[in-house]
């Protein structure tokens, strides 16, 4: 037996086939609401204004891994080659880019090194990937930053000091919205994993801008997401994994309204468990959520919507990558076993809910993916998505560890889309509007 609030499919009328995507990145702009407010991007403009030998500002996201051996080699650089496209495509328009990036939580210290530290680790791989030579200054506002940044000709890049330095950023002030706005003309926002927080390099800038676009990096990030949520080839199937329930309740709930099938994994199953009444033994449960999930629960059986729960477990008697381990049903943990992964049955059940849905949306691990024996659900929902795009459903990945597994399986090149922002994939999933996008100027 396993838990499901709902083992019923409803249809619900005439389905709306999702717009060919090679079309969408033609496209010069992106519906931003449902009120389908029109933004510009970086496309729209260099048909508006002629860049060459003008400042752009673009904001991207250069939060790289750095070695734990060193604090100074950059171990995965799949965020420095995000910013390629839109980099290149000013650089070809003749446009002097200004790049503006946190690294880290310094709040608002000057740190030297580390993950909280100066930018400097980011400079040699950029100028490797963009083929150019790489600027830095120590500053991202004041005199000197000023004076290099007229001093740039046509097709310089010059980096920026980390934005963080100063307590302001993630406060919005306007003293440093406006000492960045100092700097050029037109905006670029490319950081699609901050969009969502209003900070001074992601909104508060763009209030000083002539113009304000998004980058190619954002563009795709919205069409996808909020294309595949909106306008679905159907069935659609999300799949929403991680420990904790409090920080998935709105997602699911929204995606209640708009998917087929909701696929749970991850720690926070056990919060739906409690709901039912079922024993958990020493799994993580969020006490304050059991009642929430229960209305979850109820909410998509009576929209007919599949929220399926594991119907079983991989249980451990500690939370250790050497910890014994065994396999039950969801209903008959017990004693001082924790579930840290979805058992055999689960991944066939998922397996055949996947295999009939035609747009699948996968956010958050199912289970504590950094350990290798409960590392199994996630890598093969992983496997189940790459499938998925090779018979030509859109899939979509979203969620640090979701992204992870999927790109240490090597499976990275065979699904459709794989966003580069957790809590922005989020609250874009969730219907929010994001401060990063709102900031944009309107076509």
């Amino acid at each position: 037996m396993f838990a499901t609030a709902s083992a019923s499919f409803i249809r619900r009328g005439a389905r709306t086939a999702i717009p060919s995507f090679d079309r969408m990145r033609q496209s010069r702009y992106f519906h931003l609401t449902p009120q389908a407010l029109e933004k510009l991007n970086v496309q729209g403009l260099a048909e508006r204004v002629n860049l060459e030998g003008q400042n752009v500002l673009m904001r991207v996201d250069l939060n790289v891994p750095l070695s734990k051996e060193d604090d100074v080699t950059v171990t995965d650089d799949t965020r420095l080659r995000a910013i390629v496209p839109t980099a290149k495509f000013l650089l070809d328009k003749g446009a002097n880019i200004i790049l503006c990036s946190h690294f880290g939580r310094p709040k608002g210290e000057i740190i030297e090194t580390g993950k909280n530290g100066r930018l400097n680790p980011v400079v040699g791989p950029l100028k490797e990937l963009l083929g150019v030579d790489v600027k830095k200054v120590n500053d991202c506002m004041g005199p000197e930053v000023e004076e290099a940044a007229k001093s740039l000709k046509k097709g310089d890049v010059l980096l920026l000091e980390n934005t963080r330095f100063y307590k302001g950023e993630t406060k919005n002030d306007p003293e440093l919205s406006a000492g960045l706005g100092k700097l050029a003309d037109y905006f670029v926002m490319d950081a699609f994993g901050t969009a969502h927080r209003a900070h001074s390099s992601t909104a508060g800038v763009a209030e000083h801008m002539k113009l304000s676009a998004a980058g190619f990096l954002l563009d795709k990030e919205l069409k996808y997401l909020k294309g595949a949520v909106d306008e679905p080839n159907r069935p659609l199937c999300a799949i929403i994994g991680g420990a904790k329930v409090s920080t998935k309740l709105p997602v699911i709930e929204s995606l209640i309204e708009k998917c087929d099938t909701i696929l749970l994994g991850g720690g926070m199953i056990f919060t739906f468990y409690k709901a039912l009444g079922y024993n958990i033994g020493k799994s993580m449960v969020e006490e304050d959520y059991i009642e929430l999930a229960g209305k979850l629960m109820k909410q998509a059986e009576e929209k007919g919507v599949k929220l399926l729960l594991p119907p079983d477990v991989v249980l451990a008697d500690k939370f250790a990558e050497d910890a014994t381990t065994a396999v039950a049903k969801a209903n008959e943990i017990s004693g001082d076993w924790m579930g840290l992964d979805v058992g055999p049955e689960t991944l066939e059940l998922f397996e055949e809910e996947i295999g009939k849905s035609n747009t699948i949306v996968f956010n958050g691990p199912m289970g504590v993916f950094e350990m290798k024996p409960f590392a199994t659900g996630t890598v093969r929902v992983a496997e189940l998505m790459a499938q998925a795009t090779d018979r030509g459903a859109t899939t979509i990945v979203g969620g640090g560890d979701s992204v992870a597994a999927v790109n240490q399986a090597g499976l990275g090149q065979r699904v459709s889309h794989i966003s580069t922002g957790g809590g922005a994939s989020l609250e874009l999933l969730e219907g929010k509007v994001l401060p990063g996008v709102a900031a944009l100027t309107e076509v």
